[in-house]
């Protein structure tokens, strides 16, 4: 009687393990998804706006003179300086004010001043040419 008690533990035992595993339904796999990295976004390069372009008159002298520093020319009442690539450039603040001083002593520089037939550029770079027919004191001094 111990065997048949025996057998029929352990069927019930084994009936039972095939219930349960008959009613759970389909085996559950628990994936993990790989961990989500966010990185921010690249931002857009930053907008650059060009320089407002000045706008500025500009001539060649007819003449010029060396006042010990630089070539200085005048267009009206506007002094000129003689910048790099040979091109005529404003004059303001202190170079202004050195060619005044240099001028106080050599108040006369128009008379022995350099006809500009070389140095024809203008700050953009435009060619100016020389024309004859002007008088060589622009400025009428």
């Amino acid at each position: 009687m111990k065997k048949i008690i025996k057998i029929t533990s352990f069927a019930t035992v084994v009936f039972s393990v095939a219930v349960l595993t008959a009613t759970a339904g389909p085996p559950v796999i628990v994936v993990q998804p790989p961990p989500v990295v966010a990185t921010p976004p690249v931002p857009p390069p930053p907008v650059v706006m060009p320089a407002p372009g000045v706008s500025v008159n500009i001539g060649v002298p007819d003449t010029y003179v060396w006042d010990g520093d630089e070539y200085v020319g005048v267009i009206g009442d506007q002094y000129y300086y003689l910048g790099p690539g040979n091109v005529w450039l404003p004059m303001t603040g202190e170079r202004l004010t050195f060619f005044h001083n240099w001028e106080k002593h050599n108040h006369d520089w128009r008379k022995s001043a350099t006809r500009n037939e070389k140095y024809r550029l203008d700050a953009q770079g435009h060619d100016h040419p020389w024309h004859h027919d002007h008088d060589s004191d622009h400025d009428g001094h």
